[in-house]
């Protein structure tokens, strides 16, 4: 039980970078992208492919980043550009992505084992016998700079306009920012982010594969509302963490809803109905909070 404990916050760790991405799109920019389910194979796909001809780690990990970005910068420039609407933009984005990750990877799944990761890089730096017991502690790293950053990003003059427009575009474009750039600048950061998530879920895993980053953006919703649920959002530092540990908190959930012997092939059905009792969460508690309040004053 322990092992499988272990393993699931491994995995939330690393999935925790693509639920900020995402919350950066949906809370944040108020737009759902569905960009990320191809953005995040994106960065499987472009990590394997430096790997596997001998590329850095570094280089490789870079790669992905700089892929994902590009994703989100087109789903920006419909939008902004073409004036598609974001969902429409999404979707098109996807569906194009798909056919690049084959064109990259040059098949539909590419093998990483015994190849040089930043993954394998971490296990040997902390003589640690399994590379999957290594991704707790890079997961962990990564997590922390990633928050540290985009807690920084988001304080600057440009990262509370980038916040403003998705709370309120009319009255930031009123006052002279170019909402458009600022849309177009937060899909690419959250599809960076996604990407980046990608290829460490790839490393992670020991391949990457074409299919890998469908249903992405549901179980990244759903670390978007758990972590809400116990950390709230008003303070963007709290979000940030509750994003990651819902993250968490979900790996452990499948996982030991696994264990208990629950079929692999219907953890999609499951994941969609958590995320329906996570998005209705607040208003259960609403509603107690105001029944407790009525009985009060009865």
């Amino acid at each position: 039980m322990l092992e499988v404990i272990k393993g699931a916050i491994s995995q939330g760790l690393l999935w925790a970078v693509m639920a900020i991405g995402i919350y950066i799109t949906y809370r944040i920019l108020d737009i759902s992208d569905l960009t990320s389910e191809g953005s995040f194979t994106l960065g499987a796909a472009t990590l394997a492919f430096f790997t596997v001809r001998g590329a850095s780690p570094y280089l490789a990990i870079i790669a992905s980043i700089i892929a994902g970005a590009l994703a989100g910068l087109v789903t920006g420039l419909m939008h902004t550009r073409l004036k598609i609407p974001t969902l429409l933009a999404g979707i098109l984005s996807m569906t194009g992505i798909y056919s690049v990750n084959l064109r990259i990877m040059g098949q539909a799944n590419v093998s990483l084992t015994n190849q040089d990761t930043i993954l394998s890089r971490c296990a040997r730096l902390f003589d640690i016998a399994k590379e999957r017991d290594a991704a707790l502690i890079l997961g962990l790293l990564i997590l922390i700079i990633v928050i540290t950053l985009l807690y920084l990003l988001l304080n600057t003059e440009l990262g509370y306009a980038l916040r403003a427009s998705g709370h309120n575009e009319q009255m930031i474009r009123a006052l002279g920012a170019n909402t458009n750039f600022l849309k177009v600048l937060g899909l690419m950061l959250g599809n960076s982010l996604i990407a980046l998530s990608g290829g460490l879920v790839a490393q992670y895993n020991g391949y990457a594969d074409v299919g890998m980053g469908i249903g992405a953006i549901v179980i990244g919703l759903a670390s978007v509302i758990i972590g809400e649920v116990f950390f709230g959002k008003k303070k963007i530092y709290l979000s940030l963490i509750g994003v990651s540990i819902g993250s968490i908190i979900y790996r452990i959930i499948v996982a030991l809803v696994l264990r208990a012997g629950f079929p692999a092939n219907d953890m999609r059905l499951f994941t969609a109905i958590l995320v329906a009792i996570a998005i209705s969460l607040p208003q259960f508690k609403a509603s107690i909070k105001t029944r407790i309040h009525q009985s009060k004053e009865d």
